[in-house]
């Protein structure tokens, strides 16, 4: 047998046909003529020359298709018909439902929506505050909490324990100073969800109960005491029992605390007889609290919502009015000089052993009260501990005799009608003798040779009656002209400042005075004044005998952030320029000449003009006279008037006379307002006016 012949390498010519691989189907060659499918593997290429053969692939078997499986549906007639069927039933129940609520429960479902579903509550305005002449707060409102409780979850079948409320009771008593006996029969109240147990509590106070209530329900929450509860209501034989043990047991758990707001007083009892307070409703009830009560409060919003069960439906509408903030005042008081006086008259009052006293000091130029204390006084924020009696304003409500300040008004007139001059003399016997009375000065005295200057300094009763006699032609018509002038300054008409609980004190026409008021009334007995106005008298003459209505209000800011000044005093000409600055040299004397009464209120550096006074005091209780009314009341510099201050002490144990008591208590304020307004010292000496003559 011959062997093949081989090609050449690297050389061309007839290839000898693929050799059939075993497993591979003849279909899957490739036929000539024809290229090959995709899926099949392309012949390896040649090797070339000087290369050795490479060994072909191995090829994986081919594997059949899976057979097709085929899904059979379920019949849809049958699943529509199922649907149908739920669906007519679903809408058969809603229309059930449409035809009860629209046809047969109408009427009743209405009158019920109308009369339950919908709420209208007032929202509370934030009340303005009341601040000082500086713009500090001296009455604000902050956030408060009203304690109150469910009545209705305190009967034994609800709180498992007999006695709940009076466990409760016990437990807040000392947290909200009130008793026992208070607290549980308010808990024990019949057909009512909401009692208040405490209005306008603090902060603490609230957090003060929270933990409390947090610790007992903690406590209640053990599994002892789930098992007690339990067993609450069965028989006997079933372990049952008729309530739980005191230690599983939440009496707070009907406490409720509801926010609010309360008065707050950041200063305490500083000028707390202007103030005033607020009870329990957050309405003012004293002082400036009740007079701009309209002002402070604002008008409280409203709100409709509509609610089930106590809860408001946020879905279901309604309608809201917010509430308009409070305007704030500010008052011409000043912090600083309102301390100085309350503590002035506070040792003072203490000291004297008297019932009281109070101390004014007034701008003289605009009328404004810069200070206005009363002793004893009170705590705004402790209501509770104060008395009745000093919760107003003494200064302006109490009604007393003035005394000797008044003979300054007697002498305006003399002076201002041309009757007399500072100069004239006057001979002052020991005694006088005037109508069914025999009248004396406060001490016996040898025949006094006196100016009309030296009458007023010192203080001569029977001067100022001779004087005051020479002002008509007869006694009636001397009564009334000095009856004009002390209308002029304002006694017996209220000051103008409209402050609750002012008196505008007494001054009896002048035809009505009796045989012993037309010599008593000259020299401040007889008629009655409040301290407000005495101390406007003084401050008529430093403003060269202009009156100026007295303030307290410096100006307002409104709900708008806006400040609006308060309009200036009303001016009234009372007396001639001259004769308050022939005055003012008399008063001078009072303080400055060794024979005055008011030594004691001399200031170094300053010149002072003012008049003391010691007058028998009216017993509101008896109304016979009883005790003392001491006073002093003066003006600084004499020769450039700035401020008035009046001091006043009721009924003194410890002396009596104006000068020894009220003279230090003026020296003392009026130093520390004049250091305070810096009002630099008086830059000459006192006139020193003559104040008696030799016959």
């Amino acid at each position: 047998m011959s062997t093949p012949r081989q090609p050449p390498r690297g050389g061309s010519g007839p290839r000898r046909p693929a050799r059939p691989q075993p497993g591979r189907p003849q279909s899957a060659r490739p036929q000539p003529g024809r290229t090959a499918r995709p899926a099949e593997r392309p012949r390896a290429p040649r090797p070339r020359t000087g290369e050795p053969p490479r060994r072909p692939a191995a090829r994986r078997p081919h594997l059949a298709p899976p057979p097709v499986r085929t899904i059979k549906l379920a019949d849809q007639r049958r699943r529509l018909r199922l649907v149908t069927v739920a669906l007519a039933l679903v809408f058969s129940v809603f229309a059930g439902r449409l035809i009860q609520l629209q046809l047969l429960d109408s009427d009743a479902l209405a009158a019920s929506a109308g009369a339950h579903n919908y709420v209208d509550a007032v929202l509370s305005a934030d009340r303005g505050s009341i601040t000082s002449s500086d713009g500090v707060a001296l009455a604000t409102t902050v956030d408060a909490y009203d304690i109150t409780g469910d009545p209705t979850l305190y009967p034994a079948e609800k709180s498992l324990v007999p006695d709940a409320p009076e466990q409760a009771a016990a437990l807040l008593a000392p947290i909200l100073d009130r008793t026992k006996e208070q607290l549980a029969a308010a808990l024990r109240t019949p057909k009512t969800k909401w009692v208040m147990l405490a209005p306008r509590q603090s902060p603490e106070t609230k957090k003060q109960i929270t933990d409390l209530k947090a610790t007992l329900a903690k406590q209640a929450d053990t599994p002892a005491c789930r098992a007690q509860r339990k067993l609450v209501g069965k028989p006997a034989d079933q372990g049952g029992r008729q309530y739980v043990d005191n230690v599983c047991a939440n009496p707070l758990v009907g406490v409720i605390n509801q926010d609010s707001k309360r008065r707050v007083y950041p200063s305490g009892g500083l000028a707390a007889n202007l103030l005033g307070y607020v009870n329990v409703d957050g309405i003012g009830t004293g002082g400036l609290e009740k007079q701009f009560q309209e002002e402070l409060a604002g008008k409280p919003g409203r709100s409709t919502y509509a609610q089930v069960n106590g809860r408001m439906v946020p879905t279901a509408g309604g309608s809201q009015q917010s509430p308009v903030e409070g305007t704030d005042l500010r008052l011409t008081i000043d912090r600083d000089i309102q301390w100085a006086a309350q503590r002035a008259i506070t040792d003072q009052v203490a000291n004297a052993g008297a019932e009281k006293g109070y101390v004014i000091v007034q701008d003289v130029k605009t009328g404004q009260i810069l200070a206005m204390a009363a002793s004893p006084g009170f705590n705004p924020n402790e209501l509770s501990k104060a008395k009745p009696e000093q919760l107003g304003n003494a200064a302006v409500g109490d009604a007393f005799e003035p005394g000797s300040t008044a003979k300054l008004m007697t002498m305006a007139a003399v002076l201002d009608t041309g009757t007399a001059a500072w100069d004239t003399h006057v001979t002052v016997p020991n005694t006088l003798q005037r109508s069914d009375r025999v009248f004396h000065d406060d001490i016996d005295h040898p025949t006094w040779y006196l100016t009309l200057a030296g009458v007023l300094a010192k203080s001569s009763n029977i001067g100022t009656i001779l004087a005051a006699e020479q002002l008509g032609k007869s006694q009636p018509e001397a009564n009334k002209v000095l009856a004009d002038y002390l209308g002029r300054f304002g006694i017996g008409k209220p000051t103008g400042l409209g402050f609750p609980g002012e008196t505008k004190g007494i001054l009896a026409k002048p035809e009505d005075w009796n045989g012993s008021q037309q010599y008593t009334i000259p020299f401040g007995q007889g008629l009655s004044v409040n301290a407000l106005q005495a101390a406007s008298v003084f401050s008529t003459i430093a403003n060269g005998g202009v009156r100026v209505t007295p303030g307290l209000l410096a100006g307002t800011t409104g709900p708008d952030g806006r400040y609006v000044p308060a309009a200036p005093g009303q001016e009234t000409r009372v007396v001639k320029p001259e004769t308050a600055k022939t005055l003012t040299e008399m008063l001078e004397s009072v303080v400055s000449d060794e024979q005055g009464t008011g030594a004691k209120a001399k200031i170094e550096g300053y010149r002072v003009a003012g008049k003391t006074g010691t007058a028998n005091r009216v017993d509101p209780k008896t109304g016979k006279y009883n005790g003392y009314t001491a006073s002093f009341i003066g003006f600084a510099p004499a020769e450039q008037p700035r401020v008035t201050v009046s001091c006043v002490i009721q009924d003194p144990k410890n002396g009596h006379f104006g000068g020894q008591l009220c003279g230090p208590v003026f020296k003392q304020v009026m130093e520390f307002t004049l250091k305070s307004l810096r009002v630099a010292p008086s830059g000459s000496e006192a006139p020193n006016l003559p104040v008696d003559w030799k016959p």
